[in-house]
């Protein structure tokens, strides 16, 4: 849901899934771990991420990503290293 506070401010709600996913996009997880944690079949999660990122105006799940890490929604961390 994305709902307009004034004028100049859009605040986009997404639900504690669809967190889960970018967070796990970002992470750089395969589709079918993604699907998995949120017990949803991989074409399931594809429509999720259709939907989502229709409403977060952006065209694919890596631009929603970016978008996501650019309101703070999720992290870009590097995933650590085992040396």
């Amino acid at each position: 849901m994305v709902r307009t506070v004034d004028e100049t401010t859009t605040v986009l709600q997404i639900t504690p899934s669809e967190r889960t996913a970018l967070q796990m996009i970002a992470d750089g997880q395969p589709n079918r771990d993604i699907a998995d944690r949120l017990c949803v079949s991989e074409h399931a999660l594809d429509t999720v991420l259709d939907n989502l990122c229709a409403r977060m105006g952006t065209s694919n799940r890596h631009e929603a990503v970016a978008a996501a890490v650019r309101r703070g929604i999720v992290s870009a961390e590097a995933p650590a290293s085992h040396s």
